[in-house]
């Protein structure tokens, strides 16, 4: 069963009215000026919401997936640029190092991460492989006791910022028997010689998101900054994605659901030929396949929750998580649409969020697997020898 409990719809209110507190006046301000609001971001933190599924040793609630799912979809209806920054900061930077890394390593970084006091960014992409991560460029060579990195980085969330802590990246660090390359992952801290934050992007949306190019050069960290086990790195980051693929779904139906209010309410608003736009069909058939896809994609994204928290097998996992990310993410592109054709001229003015949904819903298709990669995973669930 995947039926939100009591506790969790009284979980979603408190962190609806959070939202609405202290994220839904500043949003559009924040995205006018690119602006990273450290100071909510820590009031996140304080709420508890980045320790969700932490465990208590660490100053985390020892909750469900589902929570955090809650959370960032209720933070994704006000402001997807918050949605994302919490889900990354959990499922990127936390999850990692709460799954492979050494009590040292946990004692080291989690508290801090847990509390929302620092964030913590997973380099993966590069200038040349993003799909095909096994195409990673970036080096560590072990000298010593250090890993030395040369390389780059790009499209990394929270791996910027004022209270950015470190950074998990991936790296070849030999080569298999067989010829493929052997890929680990290594912790690096912020500050550490040799690595920097490149300038923030100029994305066309999640503007209030931090968002960063990352280069390594003669960086050297400690050779007890490895991440698990050596050449274990590519299973890592895949079973790292399987998690963020629900947890961005959970950001599209937040979005999903944003357009749906909004659309309702404007559309009994706004009159024309002397009555409100929502008599006429051709606003109102949108406006109810919007109702649609807001609940399609609730149950696909809780169900997927439900198989996470019920430690069902990875192969049901994974594939949930894909028909999740896929359905969500590309009917959040679509109701982004609909809700600026409902709005009609005023749907392309700033003063509208539906402009602000719009510009920041494309990203969700291509952000933790693009929709050709989960079409390629479902396919291959089933049977299908797809490349």
């Amino acid at each position: 069963m995947f039926e939100l409990s009591e506790e969790h719809r009284e979980f979603r209110h408190s962190v609806r009215d959070f939202a609405a507190a202290e994220i839904a006046p500043s949003a559009a301000e924040w995205d006018r000026k690119h602006y990273f609001p450290v100071e909510v971001v820590q009031k996140m933190g304080k709420l508890g919401l980045f320790g969700l599924t932490a465990p208590e040793e660490y100053g985390g609630a020892g909750g469900d997936f589902t929570s955090l799912c809650v959370a960032i979809e209720e933070i994704s209806r006000v402001d997807q640029s918050m949605g994302i920054t919490l889900e990354a900061a959990v499922g990127l930077g936390i999850n990692p190092i709460l799954t492979f890394g050494t009590d040292e390593q946990k004692a080291t970084w989690l508290p801090d991460l847990v509390a929302g006091r620092t964030l913590a960014g997973f380099g993966l992409t590069e200038p040349e492989s993003g799909s095909d991560a096994g195409a990673t460029k970036t080096r560590a060579v072990l000298d010593g006791d250090e890993w030395v990195i040369d390389g780059s980085k790009q499209f990394i969330t929270n791996s910027g910022s004022s209270i950015t802590s470190c950074v998990t990246v991936t790296a070849r660090t030999g080569e298999k028997p067989d010829g493929k390359p052997e890929i680990s992952t290594i912790i690096v801290p912020s500050g550490t010689p040799g690595f920097v934050a490149e300038a923030a992007y100029d994305k066309l949306g999640w503007h209030a998101s931090d968002t960063h190019p990352l280069s390594f050069a003669g960086c050297r960290v400690p050779s007890s900054n490895l991440l698990g086990e050596r050449g274990k790195g590519f299973g890592q980051f895949l079973a790292t994605l399987d998690d963020g693929r629900v947890a961005i779904a959970a950001v599209a139906l937040g979005c999903i659901r944003a357009c749906l209010e909004l659309s309702v309410q404007y559309a009994g608003e706004r009159k024309t030929f002397g009555v409100p736009i929502g008599r006429k069909q051709g606003v109102a058939f949108q406006i109810a396949d919007l109702k649609v896809m807001a609940d399609a994609a609730e149950l696909l994204v809780y169900r997927a929750a439900a198989l996470k928290d019920a430690k069902a097998s990875r192969e049901d996992f994974k594939r949930a998580a894909s028909v999740a990310k896929l359905y969500a993410t590309e009917s959040a592109v679509t109701a982004t649409r609909i809700a600026t054709q409902v709005f009609g001229g005023y749907g392309f003015m700033e003063e509208y969020p539906v402009t602000r949904f719009y510009r920041d819903a494309k990203i969700l298709e291509i952000g933790e697997g693009t929709s050709e990669v989960q079409r390629m995973l479902i396919a291959r669930s089933l049977g299908l020898p797809v490349e």
